[in-house]
């Protein structure tokens, strides 16, 4: 979504002063850093700044985008932005990177444990999914789905902020992550809080929409090319595929979990 045209008027907000895209003491790029979350596009800036539970640190943005920002929300603001050119915005984002004339940092959200989840609805745990385009669109499909938590490790995985955050498109905001050191020895405390755990799997033993759900449940996807590690399977209690007619039998993974999610979700809202 590009910016809109408006018709001229004094804008309400100040241009920022000094060095064009940075302050004083301020680092021109903080991906990488676990401490603050990039968000930048329309649909993420927006959710985000709608999210009570978000920390704000600093919103750039330029004349067009602040007034749609405006229309939006109201007035005032969350946060008083800081109007700046595109280009500054360009040099703190990745090359390439739509940002729509928006960018925030912001705290992490805070994050569920195994004691703490509800169990009321679907947990997805991802076993080292590498590409933030693929997470970003499960995480996107998640929110649709109303899905509780989505665990992810510390390593392998890809850090909730820049490219995940603008293909989540706003779905950050709606399903927390869980970031773990051992996936296998959550899916161990999951199962002692009654959770039941599903694999899926393309060499999997039974199709999925045969496997008897039970409520709570966590869904383990595996990685691209690889798949389920031999642990996480090991501390599965059950894994499925999924049976397509066509010629091709193996998905993407962002589409295998939009597909799984939906059988899970109407199979567990039928009990």
């Amino acid at each position: 979504m590009s910016d809109r045209p408006f018709s001229p008027r004094k804008p309400k907000f100040q241009r920022s002063s000094g060095r064009p895209g940075r302050r004083e003491g301020q680092p021109r790029r903080v991906f990488g850093d676990p401490d603050v979350i990039v968000l930048y596009g329309w649909h993420p800036v927006v959710e985000a700044l709608r999210n009570g539970k978000r920390a704000f640190r600093r919103l750039l943005a330029t004349e067009n985008s602040a007034r749609r920002l405006e229309e939006e929300l109201g007035s005032p603001l969350p946060l008083e932005p800081e109007i700046v050119r595109p280009d500054e915005i360009n040099r703190l984002v990745e090359p390439d990177a739509v940002h729509q004339g928006l960018y925030l940092e912001a705290d992490p959200l805070p994050s569920p444990t195994p004691a703490t989840l509800s169990g009321e609805r679907v947990v997805l745990a991802l076993d080292q999914i590498t590409d933030p385009h693929n997470v970003g669109a499960i995480v996107r499909t998640a929110a649709a789905f109303g899905v509780e938590a989505i665990i992810t490790t510390a390593r392998h995985s890809p850090a909730a902020t820049g490219v995940l955050a603008k293909s989540a498109s706003g779905g950050l905001e709606h399903v927390p992550f869980m970031i773990v050191g051992n996936l296998a020895d959550t899916l161990i405390a999951l199962g002692k809080e009654g959770f039941q755990r599903i694999g899926l799997d393309s060499s999997g033993d039974v199709a999925l929409d045969e496997i008897p759900l039970q409520q709570p449940v966590v869904l383990v996807l595996g990685s691209e090319g690889k798949g389920l590690r031999q642990r996480t399977r090991d501390c599965c209690d059950a894994i499925g595929r999924l049976d397509m007619p066509g010629a091709i039998k193996s998905l993407n993974v962002s589409n295998a979990a939009a597909i799984s999610l939906f059988a899970v979700t109407k199979a567990l809202a039928a009990k």
